[in-house]
């Protein structure tokens, strides 16, 4: 018990908020490879999840090879890139990115899928070209599945960018890795708990986001 009481001393401690090594500089590095780690797998996996739901086509292939790659150890992928590209933030981002893909990538395509025959069918009555039908109807509608992909790579990652110090990388696994190699546990709890903290903020945010496409979603099925 008297861990978690050094730990929140440890967080509460002036002398480690600022500077270089900081608490500050760790959450905004931590912050900022969650972010780069989800947008990249966002780019790839939005377009490539909507190009599958609207067309149906190369589902089975694309989703069995990103399932695939959710079951391969993130620390594994991390050393073999990190072999290849050395030292730096470079090899423990794509590995991040990796570990994203599938989750957004399902969020997009299961999205469309799930928008009923029907409403398709209506659309494309009115005479919407594909295009049309996809930005004005199939986007819309799949927007909540895709926040809920999105929510949840960005709190895969959010838990996994710890390992980006184990390649010379920062973020809070610094904190972590540091207290194991001094044996400062409070220290190591500490990181624990920020990066806990910057889950559940996170988390908070995706569900604002996901209530709001909810009522959207609402308004368009009604019309």
């Amino acid at each position: 018990m008297n861990y978690f009481v050094e730990a929140f001393a440890w967080i509460a401690d002036p002398a480690h908020r600022t500077g270089p090594d900081g608490i500050w500089t760790r959450l905004g590095q931590h912050l900022a490879y969650t972010l780069i780690a989800t947008g990249a797998a966002a780019l790839i996996g939005i377009p490539l999840g909507y190009w599958i739901g609207h067309t149906g086509r190369g589902k089975g292939l694309i989703v069995g090879a990103t399932g695939a790659a959710r079951a391969l150890p993130t620390l594994g992928v991390l050393t073999l890139i990190a072999l290849f590209t050395g030292v730096g933030v470079g090899a423990p981002l794509a590995a991040l990115s990796v570990l994203a893909l599938p989750s957004v990538l399902a969020g997009a395509y299961a999205g469309l899928e799930a928008i009923p025959a029907p409403t398709i069918d209506a659309a494309r009555a009115q005479g919407m070209s594909e295009w049309q039908l996809l930005s004005r109807v199939e986007i819309p509608l799949g927007l909540p599945h895709l926040i809920g992909g999105l929510r949840s790579a960005t709190l895969q990652v959010v838990a996994t960018a710890t390992l980006v110090a184990y390649v010379g990388g920062g973020g809070l696994g610094r904190f972590l890795f540091l207290g194991l190699k001094t044996q400062d546990y409070p220290q190591m709890l500490a990181a624990s708990f920020l990066a806990v903290a910057l889950a559940i903020a996170g988390e908070i945010c995706f569900a604002v986001l996901a209530r709001i496409a909810g009522r959207r979603h609402h308004a368009l099925s009604n019309r």
